[in-house]
């Protein structure tokens, strides 16, 4: 508690320090825009430069009186670009300002252009960061670290965001986060969708958004919503961009791809198509002490991967405008992607500290999967006071093989073979289908109101294989205690209402959803005619309601509250025993149930940049973390999941961009939770609890117009998670980016993990269990990444669609 007390005093302190700073030493340009006609220039776009090199600082937009606002600046001497099309652009100044000065500029008018406007171009950009009530949102392009590296290397960075061992992500404390594509499903998790977030290059990432609290249209989450909105065009015509990486590590890292949008008057198609190959290592070193009739023993391994993979990442899709009030759609997508694993597991076993005997498994593993999802939409503005309807049908199918075969040796410690070798089978194809259709109403009330209500049914079967034997004879033979077929299917009925309305300074939204869920998992053996059948049917209501109020311009506080909901994922659920070495395997659990979330968040927000936010988490029927089943006797280890119990979170996080000097700034950002596991009393007497503190911060620097520099780093203190202890983990990144052929192409080069200090790192200690773990993948990566725009750069994007069946393809990860 004292680390997690010294961490919130730390970020009181921040925010306190970088608040003053803003406040007590920031100067005020201010000052006023019309037209010919003496009338405000509504829009008009107002850019702060620097007088000395007219490097860009700020920019915002004229409010309906013409009237603009810099705020925050330091001593110096700075230009004022004033801009609106159709008009003449006007730079004013330069205004020279001291310490604590507030400069009010005479009024500037803008004059008609002569000639007609072919094309706008957009000279400020955007920060990194903004944080809005209830929601971060980052502006990829504007980071060169996030826009070289991979969607999950992004999100792993960003604030608030938390991995955990098996890779998922979450930012609402431990609780896994939904993850959409421009609203629209991923259809994968697990390492499938690991593997999808790394082979999506930044360069084709617009826009990420981090939705803490998602009011009821979405599905159930407690842990929130992270939802990657890709690049696209703005207006008539074609544009697109052209990546290419080149990267290195231990070995080879390769990715190209391209983005486009055409659009006519009635017609939009757009598309994506990324590959990737790449090659890489993972070494788990895993210690475990096992003491049975007075005797103690060790089983240690080490465990060796060199993993190959080729990705083809693919969207192609077509709005057609029937009308100006109808639009018809369609979109199919979809990943093909082949893996090849060489294994090499060896296991020591050790009696009272003697080395006893060594088991050496080399396996070979060919697995395939792809996935197609088909969508077909429809959007309509039916009157004019605003009513709209959208409709969507969707259909996905995830397929998987999985070939892999396994040779065990057995050696004394003088390295002699004392039986002969054990060669294994191990088949798992896997099939999933997923129907999914979803029917949204919005009707306005008033000006500031407006009614949501909607309707989804979604229907999910997935069915398994698991063929596991030895070779006799020189043929492989299916083992009946490990081999057989599981097949499993859920309904689930959905509806939800929404009222949104803003009162003055009162913004309010508040609805509920309602989910109807039937599932039933069937498994055979091979030797059983009649299934083991378990049956499910269980009806929920989620609350949402968020509150916020403008205290003034720049001060915003919020409250909310969100019930959500975590289903297994299908193979979590899956009977199935899944082979890592004779005594370690990893099992399904078919009784396993859904864990359900509640949170409470308080949030303070200053000029969209500085956050406060306080936040209290229970999750009931908690599952998502590894849990162990040892038979001391056979010293056989089972990795699982169960319903273990409650988890309890409460947190602050804190966010604070600086700007140092005119070619430096910086931001910071503290993650500061304490989290308490307790075991129902069926799963013994676990009840431990521990801080859990990020702080991370990103630097830049402006070297030139053109040539930029960024380094990140990021600190997590040592923790639990279920039963595991967590220690320390800590990265370095660095980058630059340089921009050519008149900023049309972006060179960057970066380099992922600096130091080389990223892994995992656990120890596990509850009833006969005594675990340790190290988990290294190779992640100091060099990266010479190059992206070219072509076309028209303010193109209009293809409309957003959210398919509906965002958490169904979450939990199709195999």
């Amino acid at each position: 508690m004292r680390v997690l007390t010294a961490g919130l005093f730390f970020a009181f302190l921040t925010g306190m320090y970088c608040i003053s700073f803003a406040q007590t030493k920031s100067s005020i340009i201010q000052g006023k825009v019309l037209t010919e006609n003496n009338q405000p220039a509504e829009a008009a776009t107002a850019v702060l430069l620097t007088a000395s090199d007219s490097s860009i600082l700020k920019s915002n937009l004229v409010n309906k009186n013409g009237q603009f606002e810099f705020t925050g600046l330091q001593p110096d001497s700075y230009l004022v670009l004033i801009s609106k099309i159709g008009y003449v652009k006007v730079y004013a100044g330069p205004y020279k300002v001291t310490a604590g000065q507030k400069i009010t500029a005479n009024d500037i008018v803008l004059k008609l252009s002569d000639n007609q406007l072919q094309e706008v171009k957009v000279v400020a950009r955007k920060p990194y960061i903004e944080v809005k009530p209830g929601k971060i949102v980052l502006s990829v392009q504007n980071s060169i670290l996030a826009e070289g590296n991979s969607a999950f290397d992004i999100l792993r960075q960003s604030p608030g965001v938390r991995v955990n061992s098996n890779e998922t992500l979450s930012i609402n404390g431990r609780q896994a986060a939904l993850i959409t594509i421009d609203g629209k499903p991923t259809n994968l998790t697990g390492d499938d969708l690991t593997s999808l977030l790394r082979s999506m290059q930044s360069s084709t990432i617009d826009q990420v958004e981090m939705i803490s609290s998602p009011s009821a249209k979405y599905d159930a989450s407690g842990g929130g919503i992270i939802n990657i909105i890709l690049k696209k065009g703005k207006n008539l015509g074609t544009n697109g961009t052209i990546t290419a990486m080149a990267g290195y590590g231990k070995y080879y890292k390769s990715t190209a791809g391209i983005v486009f949008n055409n659009r006519t008057s009635k017609l939009n198609i757009f598309g994506n198509y990324t590959y990737d190959n790449n090659k890489g290592t993972r070494t788990i070193t895993t210690n475990r002490n096992i003491t049975y009739n007075d005797i103690l023993s060790n089983y240690d391994v080490d465990y060796n991967n060199i993993q190959k993979t080729t990705n083809h990442n693919f969207k192609l899709g077509a709005d057609y405008s029937i009308n100006t009030k109808q639009t018809i759609g369609f979109l199919v997508s979809g990943i093909i992607r082949e893996d090849g694993f060489a294994k090499n597991n060896d296991l020591y076993i050790s009696n009272q500290s003697k080395l006893d005997s060594i088991i050496r498994a080399r396996s070979n593993l060919d697995r395939g999967s792809s996935y197609l999802n088909y969508n077909i939409n429809y959007n309509a503005v039916l009157d004019k006071s605003g009513r709209s309807i959208s409709v969507d049908g969707n259909y996905s199918t995830y397929h998987r093989h999985s070939n892999e075969f396994i040779t065990n040796s057995f050696f004394t410690p003088a390295g002699n073979t004392y039986r002969n070798d054990l060669d294994l089978e191990n088949l798992s194809p896997s099939d999933i289908h997923i129907w999914t259709s979803k029917i949204d109403f919005v009707n306005p009330l008033t000006k500031t109101s407006r009614l949501e209500a909607g309707i989804k049914y979604n229907n999910a079967s997935s069915n398994n294989n698991l063929v596991f034997g030895p070779k006799i004879n020189n043929v492989y033979q299916a083992d009946p205690n490990f081999s057989n077929r599981f097949l499993y299917t859920e309904a689930v009925s959905a509806g939800y209402i929404n009222y949104i309305n803003k009162i003055g300074k009162w913004d309010l939204t508040a609805g509920v959803r309602a989910e109807n869920t039937h599932a039933s998992g069937k498994s055979w053996g091979l030797n059983d005619n009649i299934p083991d059948v378990n049956t499910y049917n269980y009806f929920n209501l989620f609350p949402q309601a968020q509150i916020s109020y403008e205290a003034d311009k720049k001060n915003i506080i919020g409250i909310s509250y969100n019930r959500g909901i975590h289903r297994p994922l299908y193979e979590d659920i899956n009977p199935f025993l899944y082979y890592t070495d004779l005594y370690d395997y990893r099992a399904g659990n078919p009784q396993l149930k859904p864990e359900y979330t509640n949170t409470i968040q308080i949030s303070h927000t200053y000029d969209q940049t500085f956050s406060t936010e306080l936040y209290y988490t229970v999750t009931n029927n908690a599952y998502d973390f590894p849990v162990y089943y040892q038979n001391d006797s056979t010293k056989v280890n089972v990795t699982f999941r169960k319903n273990f119990g409650q988890i309890f979170v409460y947190g602050a996080s804190f966010y604070a961009p600086v700007q140092f000097t005119r070619w430096w700034s910086g931001s910071f950002n503290l993650d500061a939770i304490y989290v308490r596991y307790k075991a129902y009393p069926r799963n013994g007497d676990f009840d431990r609890g521990k801080q859990d503190i990020i702080f991370g911060s990103t630097q830049n620097f402006t070297i030139t117009n053109t040539l930029l520099g960024e380094i990140s780093g990021r600190y997590e203190t040592p923790t639990i998670y279920g039963i595991n202890e967590l220690k320390a983990s800590y990265a370095v990144n660095a980058g630059i980016s340089k921009q050519i052929l008149d900023k049309r192409a972006t060179l960057k080069l970066t380099v992922n993990d600096v130091f080389n200090t990223d892994r995992g790192r656990n120890h596990a200690s509850y009833q006969n269990i005594d675990l340790s773990e190290v988990n290294k993948r190779d992640t100091r990566i060099v990266r010479l990444n190059f992206s070219y725009r072509f076309g028209k750069s303010t193109v209009k994007s293809a409309n957003k669609r959210n398919t509906g069946n965002d958490d169904e393809r979450r939990r199709t990860g195999n």
